[in-house]
């Protein structure tokens, strides 16, 4: 499979994002100056792909009682023990939450809690995109330094 391909794709799955896509491209053989911007530019469209999926689903299962009556709990609940943080942080809160390379943080939780505490859309995205290219920087960071430190033990141990 072609490498740049297989950094978009990694960029844009949920579980890796752009924490799998850069270690992924790098590992093929390129560059960095390569897998950076496609890795953080592919995991920034998560955003609008994923916000206008949430919202159209959503949509749908509202028609449902039991996802309607589930939800609304839901929603309460979440608000209620989340909701005085997300008014605390706000956007910036947004942008450091997607910018810790950590499972379960990243564009697609980002996305999620933007959509569910109804944020405003473009200042959303915008949180989201220093998110995602903070958490990028750190990736690459470490990505290098772990390759660079592979080889050195590599070539010490032979």
């Amino acid at each position: 499979m072609n490498p740049i391909l297989k950094v978009v794709i990694f960029s844009l799955l949920p579980i890796s994002e752009l924490r799998g896509g850069i270690p992924v491209g790098l590992s093929s053989g390129l560059p960095l100056s390569v897998v950076f911007p496609i890795a953080v530019l592919s995991n920034i469209l998560v955003f609008p792909i994923f916000y206008l999926f949430l919202t159209f689903i959503h949509e749908l299962l509202m028609k449902v009682k039991l996802y309607r009556r589930y939800f609304d709990f839901f929603l309460e609940r979440t608000r209620r023990k989340v909701g005085p943080k997300v008014e605390k942080y706000g956007y910036l809160g947004l942008a450091l939450f997607v910018a810790i390379p950590l499972p379960v943080t990243g564009a697609y939780t980002g996305t999620l809690g933007a959509w569910f505490f109804k944020m405003k859309k473009r200042k959303s995205f915008s949180a989201v995109i220093l998110g995602v290219t903070i958490a990028g920087i750190i990736v690459s960071i470490v990505s290098v330094f772990g390759i660079h430190m592979f080889d050195i033990f590599i070539k010490k141990n032979l």
